[in-house]
């Protein structure tokens, strides 16, 4: 009977089952192939990431430092709207490697992490979880007092709890070429309908290129559009769901969901990096696997911690929708140096940033 059964080790999972383990509750972690893999979203992150992973990992990570956004109402043919710093915003890293550093340190502080372990089934119980998944075409049964899921957008532990879906879910499509950048702007193209395209230098390790759009859009077409205007070839084609919007629930009886199975990410780039590490260290702090009583707990905190940010993000995204005209307007008046933090819009309202916006 383990403690918890994290199913799931992206960075909230295995964020989650590290801090866990560190408390000394008795962790497992099932990963379904290998960690890292597939590529699952990019690695352009805000530098809060160095908080969470151990200082010995940043020379492995690191690709390039970013200083701020180049706004595009078209294509890379016009000029930008810039938003800037006079230092790093954000930092890119090895997206994979990511996951590998923190499942690392998960295992490190004790936690039993498993790849090539697909979960089938998660069924509550009297007192305990039960916890199925399929190894090498058999199948284990692992029990446990609490299940996490961590399992991304299409999560089946959410949908094994009987919990509610995201208010909504993007097609994201990246793709990379080789070519060395080490640019410190990245680009970001008002072209896709509901959302937006990017470019991001990731120095040495080339130049990410992406696209998310609401379904019914072909992302495809439209990728594909982005890449012919920068004239360039890409590989290592990805494609995945990008939830916005968390559901009304994300905690059972005997569980409860981290990351993108919650839906935790900012809605106006759907980026979930350092929401879901944010919400496994309140879940970390606050659940107890023997009191489920403490779940509640659980799913005030974290909304506590990001809803203020998570709704704000709603309202920025609004804006990618408004005709052109007005896009432009706004960021004519707005663009400039910056004092807003990457993963929190309401800094937008901070004395530092209205002392540079009115400067």
């Amino acid at each position: 009977m383990y403690d918890f059964v994290v199913v799931g080790v992206g960075p909230a999972g295995a964020r989650f089952a590290r801090r866990a383990a560190e408390s000394r509750y008795d962790v497992l972690a099932l990963e379904k192939g290998e960690v890292g893999t597939p590529l699952a979203c990019s690695g352009h992150v805000s530098t809060d990431l160095w908080d969470y992973v151990p200082d010995s990992a940043r020379e492995d990570l690191f690709q390039n430092r970013v200083y701020g956004a180049e706004f595009h109402v078209g294509g890379p043919d016009e000029d930008g709207y810039r938003f800037y710093k006079n230092e790093a915003v954000s930092n890119v890293i090895d997206r994979v490697r990511l996951d590998e550093t923190l499942a690392e340190a998960a295992r490190e502080a004790g936690a039993d992490v498993r790849e090539g372990h697909t979960v089938t089934s998660v069924e509550e119980r009297a007192g305990h979880v039960a916890v199925t998944a399929s190894v090498g075409g058999a199948e284990r049964t692992f029990e446990g007092r609490m299940v996490v899921g961590a399992d991304g957008p299409v999560s089946r532990v959410r949908r094994g709890l009987g919990l509610p879906e995201p208010d909504e879910t993007l097609h994201g499509v990246l793709a990379f070429d080789e070519t060395p950048d080490d640019g410190d702007y990245v680009s970001v193209h008002l072209t896709a309908p509901r959302f937006f395209a990017w470019r991001i230098p990731r120095g040495d390790a080339g130049v990410e290129y992406g696209l998310a759009a609401p379904p019914g859009h072909e992302v495809n077409d439209l990728f594909e559009e982005l890449t012919d205007a920068y004239d360039v070839e890409t590989d290592h084609f990805c494609s995945g769901a990008i939830p916005i919007g968390p559901p009304e629930r994300t905690t059972a009886k005997r569980g409860f969901l981290l990351g993108d199975a919650a839906a935790q990410t900012k809605p106006f780039t759907g980026g979930g990096i350092l929401y879901g590490m944010r919400a496994a260290d309140v879940a970390a702090d606050v659940v107890d696997p023997e009191d489920p009583t403490t779940l509640p707990r659980y799913e005030a905190a974290w909304r506590e911690e990001l809803e203020r940010e998570i709704r704000f993000g709603h309202w920025i995204r609004r804006a990618y929708s408004l005709p052109e005209p007005v896009q432009r307007a706004g960021l004519w008046a707005l663009s400039g140096e910056i004092g807003v933090h990457m993963d929190e819009p309401s800094s937008f309202f901070s004395r530092k940033h209205l002392r540079k916006l009115f400067s």
